[in-house]
């Protein structure tokens, strides 16, 4: 059903749409200088500017005089009447009913079969803010918010050439979010791309609320801990990857941006590598990849010296870890587990509790647990220490968070069966399911060690930037002129 040339019944249609709904306000307006002509005003109150709609559309309305004969009305109130930044004529409900509860305010005027759509958008959005996962000490503050615009307007700031492309698209069948594809032409992969797309047709759901509803439903390996689509909530990281060939999917309502194809070795790189000195990045991502690798591995390694392997320890060792043992109840398997749950839980609550209390009840409730394990003999002081340890490496890696904890269970489990033997196979294991994960086409390795690609300049260490040749890095073959 289109719009009517009759206004009666375009509002009493609107009233039955929105009936029980108070937040949707009517305004009629009767120009005094053409009282041949009847106007009516529908929007959301809350997501408009009230000093929008007073001063740019009702007062020109009031004041205007009629245009000329034979003139059409709603292009005459579009082109000379009313002062809005974005004016469009629109016939269809479904587009009409869409536009106003995201703020925009429709005109309906007597004798026209079409209506205006004016952009008075207006709700209120939190202010621009550095991500808390994402902090640095060197470089710039600034985050996402939830407003896919101002997110939209901070990557243009970044990157301020013709070339930079949003393709807009809808999605989720009933929250109908906006989101964004953003890509620099002549440098994204067109392979990348191209499959992008086709899997974004491919996305059907009721509500999109936050890009993760998006990312599990066109990553590759979904079964896989280890996520094969980036995520940022820093413009810089976006624009930094644009400029590697990558495609960027921005998405009303969240700050969280996805980045395409992810690979793994982006886990361990931090936004502040570019921001210090080459030497000091590299340290600092060795540090990384070298506290993913202990977070996992210290446990089961520990596990399997203790059950099969005891003769491979020093002797005084061997003893100080058998009197600490002394009184202990359960077997070892079992006693890291249990201390691994505590210590999960402990992170969860001080994760989900306000920050200032979460502080404290990490540390507090770290300190108590542990020392009150050890001193009732429901743990050892060594195995406390090693899942302490495993821990805080683990939390290095924010990244690699969920994987982190399944696979140490799993390098736990072969462990506890058959030792080192067990730990070994379980790390050739997981470097086979590396090395075949894909992520749009592109090998989950590449950049890395295992990477053909010719281009090493910023995947275990970053070179400096003078010796940083290709254009791209990564996807991209454009050298730099």
């Amino acid at each position: 059903m289109s719009v009517s040339v009759e206004l009666k019944q375009n509002i009493d249609k609107m009233h039955r749409l929105f009936d029980r709904d108070k937040t949707v306000i009517t305004r009629m307006v009767n120009p005094a200088g053409w009282p041949a002509c009847e106007i009516c005003l529908f929007f959301c109150d809350g997501m408009v500017s009230s000093a929008s709609i007073n001063e740019s559309i009702i007062k020109p309305l009031t004041l205007m005089a009629p245009p000329p004969e034979k003139t059409d009305r709603l292009r005459y109130l579009e082109q000379s009447v009313v002062q809005s930044n974005e004016a469009r004529q629109s016939g269809d409900w479904d587009d009409l009913v869409y536009s106003m509860v995201y703020g925009d305010t429709i005109l309906f005027c007597s004798g026209c079969d079409k209506a205006l759509v004016l952009n008075t958008k207006g709700f209120a959005m939190r202010g621009i803010e550095e991500p808390d996962g994402e902090t640095v000490l060197k470089g710039p503050r600034e985050g996402f918010t939830e407003g896919i615009l101002r997110n939209l307007s901070m990557l243009r700031r970044k990157i301020r050439v013709s070339e930079l492309k949003l393709e807009y698209m809808t999605l989720g069948s009933v929250s109908k979010t906006v989101c964004a594809l953003c890509y620099i032409d002549g440098i994204v992969d067109s392979a990348v791309l191209l499959e992008v797309r086709r899997r974004l047709q491919t996305v059907a759901m009721d509500g999109i609320l936050d890009s993760n509803y998006i990312a599990e439903m066109i990553r590759d390996h979904k079964k896989s801990p280890f996520k094969t689509i980036g995520t940022t909530e820093r413009p810089d990281v976006v624009a930094a990857k644009l400029l590697e060939g990558r495609v960027a999917l921005v998405v009303d309502g969240t700050p969280v941006v996805l980045t395409m194809p992810g690979i793994l070795i982006e886990s361990f790189q931090s936004s502040e590598d570019y921001y210090v000195g080459f030497q000091f990045a590299a340290i600092s991502r060795f540090l990384r990849m070298a506290g993913f690798l202990l977070a996992i591995s210290v446990v089961p390694v520990y596990l399997a010296l203790m059950t099969f392997h005891a003769e491979m320890l020093p002797t005084p060792l061997l003893l100080s870890i058998a009197s600490a043992r002394q009184g202990v109840p359960f077997p070892s398997v079992l006693e890291a587990l249990t201390l691994l749950t505590a210590f999960d839980l402990l992170r969860e609550a001080g994760t989900r509790t306000p920050s200032a209390i979460g502080q404290t009840l990490s540390i507090v409730g770290g300190l108590v647990v542990g020392s009150a394990a050890v001193e009732a003999r429901f743990a050892s002081a060594p195995m406390v220490i090693i899942i302490a340890f495993s821990g805080i490496t683990g939390l290095m890696i924010p990244k690699l968070k969920s994987a982190v904890i399944l696979v140490r269970l799993g390098l736990i489990a072969l462990s506890a069966c058959a030792g080192l033997y067990g730990y070994i196979l379980g790390m050739a294991a997981l470097m086979m399911h590396l090395a075949s994960m894909q992520s749009f086409g592109v090998n989950m390795l590449s950049a890395g060690p295992l990477s053909e690609l010719g281009s090493h300049e910023d995947s275990l260490m970053r070179a400096p930037f003078a010796r940083m040749k290709k254009r791209g890095r990564f996807l991209s073959r454009g050298e730099r002129s």
